[in-house]
């Protein structure tokens, strides 16, 4: 594990992955058990094991049987191998019911929670599915993660030598090599969330953003303070000029051909938040270092399109700012400027990622995109309309229903919600263009969705996408999710960016 000095350059930690046409030795071999629902509630599971023959099967049935392992998905269960098994221990993982079809993520949870169970065992070899490759391969890989941890302490314990090989059919290499490049750039999101706010500043965060882009072939601009100020961008400056860490703005191009579709992407980088003057409870405040969830996802997104070779152009603006309260912090009832000149009442500095998102999409908008996503853990209104894991989608009615509709089908739970017009008027001030909150309890995430749209340019299709509960698990690990930093809403952009770019 990484220490102090070198938590923020170190590469994410996951197991590397490689894909076999035919079972090879390993240290645990991972199957599949399913419920025979037709054969009584007493029956030996259904294994579900590709490339093993059928006596051994039967003989883990057997065993699955005797020890009463779980056929729920995601569940697992560590045996002895039987005879025929070249290793010295098997995962079982439940895939639910055998009478029916195993989604794709299913797939990825049960491959992510064998893969969890197969740490420190060394190499494992994963029999799931070998027609589909991906989904097996991107949830061992998202499930092999370990958080990096900040120690003094040198890590030469077995877990290094950790490795996946994923059984596929002839042609699958490809898909699973993308897969470990995926689960690399969400494991990237994650590591920066993760990474302690001491160490994880607008400024340490704009070097990283800005070296690893250029790592991955990226145009890179970072605006230090300074720059901010000549550029007016009121509202970023405001957030972060309660820090002594001044704030910062990265914008990152990964350029297609010339008359390709451009995207822009925009993710809020709030390193630390205590609310600022409106400061927020102590109780939960140490959670506030994933407040940059959106900006994580945002880099890691660009730098996947890159390393991908999606043809299209790609721009990332990513707003970076501390909100601490202190003698030069902004405060209730002052009145911004933004970027773009709109004026802003500020009635509360806690709503404080809408200010930095709203400079960074005006800027967003002047590259003229056809489509602009912006990411963020915008509000807590998000948890309370639809809990800690689905991620609410607002924007253009069309472009909005086909993020959410993606987000789902790729396991990310996406979902469409409105921008009721009733909410705009509470936006209104009586001294400013608008204000940055409402004084209504109801709607939050509406309301913080209605004020971004204020600040997207005419003809731009967007979509905002909160995920200030899906971006960061406060639990026990799951399925391919590790506690901490999820890298929520990667996998979602990447599938909007492929749609894009495939519709020419």
């Amino acid at each position: 594990m990484p220490t102090a000095q070198s938590i923020l350059t170190h590469s994410p930690d996951l197991a590397p992955i490689e894909a076999v046409t035919t079972p090879v030795d390993a240290d645990v071999v991972v199957v599949g058990i399913a419920a025979d629902a037709g054969a009584g509630e007493d029956a030996a599971p259904v294994v579900v094991a590709p490339g093993l023959e059928g006596g051994v099967t039967a003989a883990l049935a057997a065993v699955a049987r005797s020890v009463g392992a779980s056929t729920k998905v995601a569940s697992t269960t560590r045996v002895p191998a039987p005879d025929g098994v070249s290793a010295g221990s098997v995962v079982l993982v439940g895939l639910g019911s055998s009478d029916d079809e195993v989604s794709d993520e299913s797939l990825r949870r049960a491959a992510g929670a064998a893969a969890r169970a197969c740490r420190g065992l060394g190499s494992a070899l994963v029999l799931l599915d070998a027609e589909r490759a991906e989904p097996v391969a991107l949830g061992a890989g998202l499930g092999s993660f370990r958080p990096a941890k900040v120690t003094s302490k040198n890590d030469d314990d077995d877990e290094n030598s950790d490795s996946l090989k994923v059984f596929v059919a002839e042609g699958g290499a490809d898909a699973v090599t993308r897969a470990a490049t995926v689960a690399e750039c969400v494991g990237l999101a994650r590591d920066l969330v993760n990474t302690p706010p001491n160490l994880l500043f607008p400024g340490s965060f704009a070097d990283r953003a800005a070296e690893l882009a250029r790592d991955a072939g990226l145009e890179v601009e970072v605006l230090d303070e300074e720059a901010l100020t000549e550029g007016g961008y009121g509202g970023i400056l405001a957030v972060g000029g309660g820090s002594s860490r001044g704030p910062r703005m990265v914008r990152l191009t990964h350029r297609g051909a010339e008359g390709r579709p451009t995207v822009a992407l925009v993710g809020k980088g709030i390193t630390f938040d205590t609310g600022g003057i409106s400061i927020k409870p102590a109780a939960g405040m140490e959670q506030m270092t994933m407040d940059m969830g959106g900006a994580a996802a945002v880099v890691a997104t660009v730098i996947l399109a890159a390393r991908l070779g999606l043809d299209l152009t790609v721009v990332a603006t990513v707003p970076m700012a501390e909100n601490m309260p202190s003698a030069t912090a902004y405060r209730p009832g002052d009145v911004l400027t933004m970027y773009g000149g709109t004026t802003v009442e500020v009635q509360n500095t806690d709503a404080e990622g809408r200010l930095i998102l709203a400079d960074a999409i005006v800027r967003a908008c002047e590259d003229s995109p056809s489509y602009l996503i912006d990411t963020a853990t915008l509000t807590g209104a998000q948890m309370v309309a639809l809990g800690k894991k689905t991620p609410g989608v607002m924007g253009t009615d069309e472009f909005r229903d086909r993020v959410a509709e993606l987000s789902r089908s790729v396991g990310e739970g996406g979902w469409p919600m409105p921008l009721p017009e009733e909410l705009r008027d509470g936006l209104d001030s009586e001294v400013a263009d608008m204000t940055n909150v409402t004084p209504n309890r109801w709607g939050g995430m509406l309301s913080a969705g209605l004020f971004l749209r204020e600040f997207v340019g005419e003809g731009v299709e967007w979509a905002h996408i909160d995920v200030a509960g899906p971006a960061y698990n406060d639990g026990g690990p799951e399925g391919y999710l590790p506690k901490g930093g999820t890298g929520v809403p990667v996998r979602t952009m990447l599938a909007v960016l492929e749609d894009i770019a495939a519709a020419g």
